[in-house]
C-alpha cells in the first residue's frame, strides 16, 4: 500500500544530482520505503508543517526537508523542498526556515494556476 507520493522540486533534485549515484540510489530507496511504510524513522515531522526524509549512507546523514500537499483531494503528495548533509544533532534552523519559504511560495504559485 502506498501511503503518499512524493514529487521532487528543484532544489531537492540539484541537492540529489550532486551526490554519487550509489547516495542518490539509497536515498530514493529510502523515499520509497517511507511511501510505503510509514515508518517514522525515515520520515518524521520537525516543526511548521516540515518532515524529513532520513537517509545514513557510508557515514553521512542526509536529509530531505518534505511537506504535505493535500490540497487536489485526490493525491496525497509530498514535496521534497531541498536536501543537506547534517552535521550536528539537530537540523539547523536555517534549513527548516528555507523548507518554510519553499512552502509558501509551492502554495502560492499553486493558487495562482
Amino acid at each position: 500500500m502506498q501511503y503518499f507520493q512524493t514529487r521532487f522540486l528543484e532544489e531537492a533534485d540539484k541537492f540529489i544530482a550532486g551526490l554519487d549515484a550509489k547516495t542518490a540510489k539509497k536515498i530514493f530507496y529510502n523515499v520509497d520505503l517511507a511511501e510505503q511504510t510509514n515508518d517514522p524513522k525515515l520520515f518524521k515531522k520537525l516543526q511548521n508543517e516540515i518532515w524529513e526524509f532520513r537517509s545514513k549512507f557510508s557515514g553521512l546523514q542526509i536529509r530531505l526537508l518534505a511537506f504535505w500537499d493535500k490540497s487536489d483531494g485526490e493525491e496525497t503528495l509530498v514535496i521534497a523542498a531541498l536536501g543537506f548533509i547534517k552535521k550536528g544533532d539537530k537540523v539547523p534552523k536555517r534549513e527548516i526556515d528555507r523548507a518554510v519559504n519553499i512552502r509558501e511560495n509551492y502554495f502560492k504559485n499553486k493558487a495562482k494556476r
